[in-house]
């Protein structure tokens, strides 16, 4: 591996934003300091939080900033229930979206685990 942009589940996360950022888009104006820069944060934390982990010298650091991006990919889960709960997702876009975040999430637990071995 050579480095970060080599996982697949780094390059599924940088999916996930851009596609983050288009669903929320849509969002009421009034959301914009609200759930929308909650659901932004969260999303580039991810790749971000798994990047930073890669470019640690030790294995302790690199689980340490995985922990942090799956604790982001949980975050945005439950962000990404409460919007389809307020009506601000469509029902087609909230599947598309939660399945991706909760194939993020399984891939990240995964790999923390293979480097806690």
């Amino acid at each position: 591996m050579k480095s970060h942009k080599d996982l697949i589940v780094w390059q599924k996360s940088m999916d996930h934003v851009a596609a983050i950022y288009v669903a929320t888009k849509a969002f009421p104006k009034e959301e914009l300091f609200g759930i929308v820069s909650q659901m932004r944060r969260a999303a580039v934390s991810i790749p971000s939080n798994i990047a930073e982990g890669y470019g640690r010298l030790y294995d302790k650091e690199t689980v340490k900033f995985l922990s942090n991006a799956l604790g982001s990919a949980s975050e945005l889960e439950t962000q990404l229930i409460i919007s389809k709960d307020l009506g601000y997702l469509l029902i087609e876009d909230f599947r598309k979206l939660i399945n991706q975040i909760e194939e993020i999430i399984r891939m990240l637990s995964a790999l923390i685990k293979s480097a806690n071995q």
